[in-house]
């Protein structure tokens, strides 16, 4: 005869599902997991941390430091102090040069800006065409070297189309690379035309983050679009307008390659942006010291208005909430 047992018997816990027989993790297995995924973060990282190092922080540190010395890459460099910053001080081309780059900072920054707020509130509003979008991007794929010189034939005074076409409706010739009033407008125009369907884009990608829900409402309490624009678009569109101006000032106050395929810094230093006359000083006359240190003033000037901005346009807040 079989007795049975009057203790229960024993039971393994169970998981989500009957029958299912899991094992809680260890802490030790938690933290081996943790640390497997740190490394493969950091083999990831690892091509990018030493581009960053080898590309950018180095030669900001260098440059730093040859800022202080007189170099001219034929003999060791030797240290000045802070005389490349007094002379900075007292150069009066570059106080020009930093006149000019505002200059074209502004014209190109305050067209840009406005063109390219309106090409992505139509491509938003009217059509959401890729091909259109694609039409719009098209003169950003062209290199500025490529731009600035199909500009500087267009525009040629004596041969170029620009200026056929201005003659033929009984206009005095305009040289707009050869004169000291157009030169600048100019150029800033010539990197309008080249970036603002980039800028556009930018744009346009913000405004798809609307809810269109918005735009109904307000249709119904019988706004109309320049109200919706005002009142809807422009609050929304706040954080993303504050990065991309963050990004164009930055990208303005480096202009380079147009300014060296068409005027050269010319005429009578009226194109001497910034950027070109630190070139001019380092590979032209050797001072490698002296460009050193306008470009530490240039990264600091760069560094306070980018902070500016921020602070100004609140870029890390959103009334989308």
């Amino acid at each position: 005869m079989t007795i049975a047992s009057s203790s229960p018997p024993s039971r393994l816990p169970l998981g989500g599902a009957e029958g299912d027989l899991t094992v809680p993790k260890t802490q030790g297995a938690k933290a081996r997991e943790g640390q497997g995924d740190g490394r493969l973060a950091a083999l990831f990282l690892a091509p990018a941390m030493l581009g960053f190092l080898v590309f950018l922080l180095w030669p900001t540190l260098r440059g730093v430091y040859l800022s202080f010395t007189r170099f001219n890459l034929l003999t060791p460099a030797e240290w000045v102090g802070l005389d490349n910053y007094v002379r900075m001080v007292n150069d009066p081309i570059f106080w020009n040069s930093l006149w000019v780059t505002v200059e074209y900072v502004v014209i190109n920054i305050g067209v840009q800006t406005v063109a390219a707020l309106a090409i992505a509130v139509l491509l938003q509003r009217l059509t959401q065409s890729a091909v259109l979008r694609g039409i719009v991007l098209t003169p950003y794929l062209m290199s500025n070297v490529v731009a600035g010189l199909v500009w500087l034939w267009i525009l040629d005074t004596q041969l170029g189309i620009g200026n056929e076409i201005i003659g033929a409706i009984g206009v005095d010739r305009i040289p707009f690379l050869a004169d000291e009033t157009w030169a600048i407008p100019t150029i800033a125009l010539i990197n309008v035309w080249r970036h603002v369907g980039y800028t556009a884009l930018l744009l346009f990608a913000g405004l798809q983050a609307i809810p269109n829900d918005m735009y109904e409402a307000a249709k119904v309490d019988g706004a109309g679009e320049w109200r919706m624009f005002w009142r809807i678009t422009m609050p929304l569109l706040r954080p993303v307008l504050a990065v991309v101006l963050i990004m164009t000032v930055i990208g303005s106050f480096q202009v380079f390659d147009t300014v060296a395929v068409t005027t050269a810094g010319g005429p009578a230093n009226a194109t001497n942006v910034l950027q070109y006359y630190i070139y001019g000083s380092a590979f032209g006359r050797f001072q490698f010291g002296y460009a050193s240190a306008m470009s530490v003033a240039l990264l600091v000037v760069l560094s306070a208005i980018t902070v500016l901005q921020y602070r100004l346009t609140r870029a890390g807040r959103s009334d989308l909430g």
